[in-house]
């Protein structure tokens, strides 16, 4: 016991000693005391372990995509670094599910039957057509509610704030619902116009992110520069395409991925409002999850995260940006 208790106190020593040298070597104030130090390395930890445990199933989905077995776990192959129990399959999957003649050479021909009939090709066409459509729309009303919102005179601003970004708050099965009924109401569906219906909803879906997104950038707009272009002569058109839209760009672009994200992830609204022949991307993973389990779904998985990330990189350069520009140094 006796050398138990040396041994312990040997380790908390040491743990002070490096308590204070990371204190002194990170540059905290002089001031904080030994339990302000000590909370201050153990909310540290929290933090890593917060996010550990909120990015591991993100992370997990990524060597089990390369699974060359048809199971969504590890094989003693794959925990064994093993090549073999490694594959690149269910990528392979993702071009020839559906193809009329998956085994051809793999030519022109081959390329065009796949651009044409493979099932995830057609999803992700579905996507990002709806998408972007989705996105622009979502994007010129959002930036247009947000100016008017960040006007002072506004009457009932914090009102017509909230109703604008209730799609956001409103849990989505009763926005699907809602949508499902009015759509129905009007007969959308005989309007001819393909993924009219969808691309209406998920803008709607996104016009919060916009408005909220813009008007954190409007935030520290001074107003005084349209005044003095309004002193100058310029009509408001002249006004926002020069003054307030070069500089709330960074904003407007940052409003507009969130909106894309939005449509590109949304699955619900689709499975109500969605015709059978406007199969996205998530709509497609939902499908193969109800009717048979593939890794195929993890590859796609996989890919959606390396896009997810490479927009939200482009989100973080574009507020670091819009801070450069409104003089705000990022800490």
């Amino acid at each position: 016991m006796a050398i138990a208790g040396a041994i312990l106190s040997v380790l908390i020593a040491h743990f002070v000693f490096w308590i204070h040298y990371r204190h002194y070597r990170d540059g905290l104030p002089n001031y904080l005391s030994s339990n302000e130090i000590l909370w201050h390395y153990t909310y540290l930890i929290i933090c890593a372990v917060i996010f550990v445990f909120l990015i591991a199933p993100i992370l997990v989905i990524i060597p089990l995509s390369f699974n060359v077995e048809p199971y969504f776990t590890f094989t003693e192959k794959m925990l064994a670094f093993d090549p073999d129990g490694y594959s690149a399959r269910w990528y392979d999957l993702l071009l020839t599910f559906g193809m009329l003649e998956p085994d051809a050479p793999r030519d022109m021909s081959w390329w065009a039957d796949a651009w044409a009939n493979a099932n995830w090709i057609n999803a992700a066409k579905n996507s990002i057509i709806i998408g972007f459509f989705a996105t622009i729309l979502a994007t010129t009303l959002g930036t247009i509610a947000a100016l008017g919102l960040s006007r002072s005179e506004m009457p009932y601003r914090r009102a017509i704030m909230a109703i604008l970004i209730s799609p956001m708050i409103v849990p989505i099965i009763i926005v699907a619902t809602g949508l499902f009924f009015f759509y129905s109401k009007v007969g959308i569906h005989t309007w001819g116009i393909p993924y009219f219906g969808v691309v209406l909803a998920h803008a709607t879906l996104g016009i919060p992110f916009v408005i909220i997104t813009v008007t954190a950038t409007l935030v520290g707009f001074d107003h005084s520069l349209t005044r003095a272009a309004a002193s100058l002569g310029a009509d408001p058109v002249a006004t926002f395409r020069r003054v307030q839209m070069p500089l709330i760009l960074p904003g407007v672009v940052s409003g507009a991925l969130f909106a894309f994200v939005t449509s590109f992830d949304e699955v619900v609204v689709v499975l109500f409002v969605g015709a059978l022949d406007e199969q996205t991307i998530p709509r497609q993973m939902w499908n193969g999850i109800r009717e048979q389990i593939s890794p195929a779904i993890l590859s796609v998985a996989t890919i959606l995260v390396v896009i997810s990330i490479l927009l939200l990189t482009t989100v973080e350069l574009l507020r670091r940006r819009s801070e450069r520009l409104r003089g705000v140094t990022p800490h």
